[in-house]
């Protein structure tokens, strides 16, 4: 993997980590924290947006059996920083509800005297359900939080299948070489052995003959 595109990433998963932090800090906050905090957080967005552009043209610009797997990340980088995005723009939502909840509220003490029990009653309603609309958006970034990290772990255990079954394609690799060396060594040695065979029976078939001229010139002597 590049050395260029893992240090974007580093960058880019302090920021993003950073990010939710300052997100689950910023829900529990009001009024002018509430906005310095949100300029944070905005500010943190477009570092991480053009981390993801660095990312992007370094990935592209590597061979195609690396640019693959990094573009796989790029995606759920992608992915990470939009929920990011849409919970920054909830955050902002529940904000702007607080503050026409605050205006309902101040105008119906200013009114107190003149508010009727059904009005009263309709403010309660609404109060009641933007109430329950943060307490499902809350249970929603509950679950998507742990949906990404069930997505990290899943791309883990992807990551080190895949070293193991590179591992042991180079292992198999190894051995087959081991092999046709092997393989080549034995060929000679049978290839040497039958030479020797031949000088063997050479040797013996001349010392025969040799033995069998002595004889002749001492019966014909």
């Amino acid at each position: 993997m590049s050395s260029v595109f893992e240090g974007y990433e580093r960058q880019y998963c302090e920021i993003s980590a950073n990010l939710s932090r300052k997100c689950t800090s910023a829900s529990v906050l009001d009024g002018e924290q509430k906005k310095q905090k949100l300029s944070e957080i905005n500010a943190g967005l477009e570092e991480a947006e053009a981390l993801i552009r660095k990312m992007d043209l370094e990935a592209r610009s590597l061979q195609p059996s690396a640019k693959g797997v990094l573009l796989a990340k790029l995606r759920e980088y992608r992915n990470d920083l939009n929920n990011l995005k849409a919970e920054v723009k909830r955050i902002t939502s529940a904000n702007a509800n607080q503050a026409a909840r605050e205006e309902l509220l101040e105008s119906g003490m200013a009114d107190a005297m003149s508010v009727t029990a059904d009005q009263r009653g309709r403010l309660l309603m609404t109060t009641e359900r933007l109430n329950q609309s943060s307490s499902r958006i809350k249970e929603s970034r509950r679950t998507m939080l742990e949906t990404e990290e069930l997505g990290v772990s899943i791309l883990q255990d992807l990551h080190q299948q895949r070293q193991s079954l590179l591992h042991a394609h180079n292992t198999i690799h190894g051995v087959d070489d081991n092999i046709d060396r092997s393989k080549k060594i034995l060929t000679a040695m049978s290839r040497r052995m039958s030479r020797n065979k031949w000088i063997v029976g050479s040797i013996i078939t001349v010392l025969v003959l040799a033995i069998v001229l002595v004889i002749y010139f001492k019966l014909t002597h």
